[in-house]
């Protein structure tokens, strides 16, 4: 009898491993057939993404001479990108009183995606002829590798007695002018090659692609708006504050 009952135990535990390497074979087997279909999704979204890029590089040649249409519009515009960027509630705390003075000079801005849009963009701010530099065009580009962003910017050809307002004492005929605020020309030069995931998107270059670029009119009228709408109120007010005077001298009439 004691013998039987081991036998049965014996049966009983070979019952449960076999059910249970049934169990571990099912699962791997699911996990196998969910990795099938997860790699088919994949392929469907790379080919998804392929189609928006050949859509996204189409338009892109579609909306290039729309650019430089209106580039040629805002050159008969005073000031109009150193109004957009002050109007900027982020670009603007980039330009200190030098950098307006030299902003002054912009005759066009231009943002351009790489053929590939994947591999990066440039921006290119084109200079009438200006006290402070010999360059009429000066491009900084956005180059997207495997190992990080790469970045080129033109090295700028400062006139004698100019050069990068970034805090540094600078002579010009013998007096000592000092920039003492950072500078939009600080951000320009920095070509520095960023490696760290965390910092590979420069975000003073995405908010002139992604914001100011599509739609720089919108910056360039938020001051003419404001004033519009204070000049608005204060006519409002003096209308309202000369009724309330006809209705006092109307009501010294009465008392008379």
């Amino acid at each position: 009898m004691v013998a039987d009952k081991g036998k049965k135990i014996k049966v009983a535990e070979k019952g449960e491993e076999e059910k249970s390497e049934q169990i571990d074979g099912d699962l791997i087997l699911s996990i196998e057939k969910l990795q099938e279909i997860q790699d088919e999704l994949e392929k469907i979204n790379e080919e998804a993404s392929e189609k928006v890029l050949e859509v996204e590089q189409k338009y892109n040649e579609i909306r290039k001479p729309i650019y430089d249409k209106r580039n040629e519009k805002i050159k008969s515009i005073p000031d109009f990108w150193l109004t957009a960027f002050l109007s900027h509630p982020a670009l603007g705390e980039l330009l200190n009183e030098e950098d307006q003075k030299i902003f002054k000079y912009i005759s066009s801005l231009e943002v351009e995606d790489f053929k590939d849009l994947k591999s990066g963009y440039s921006i290119t701010f084109n200079f009438d002829p200006n006290p402070y530099f010999e360059d009429t065009k000066l491009r900084k580009t956005f180059t997207f590798l495997d190992e990080g962003t790469k970045i080129v910017a033109t090295k700028i050809k400062w006139k004698e007695g100019m050069g990068l307002p970034n805090g540094v004492d600078h002579e010009k005929k013998g007096n000592k002018r000092q920039f003492t605020d950072e500078s939009f020309f600080t951000w320009f030069t920095d070509a520095q090659q960023k490696d760290d995931m965390d910092e590979i998107h420069d975000e003073v270059a995405e908010i002139i692609k992604e914001d100011l670029w599509p739609n720089p009119l919108a910056y360039f009228n938020n001051d003419a708006d404001e004033e519009d709408f204070d000049g608005d109120e204060e006519g409002k007010d003096e209308s309202d504050d000369d009724d309330d005077q006809d209705e006092e001298e109307e009501d010294g009439e009465d008392d008379d």
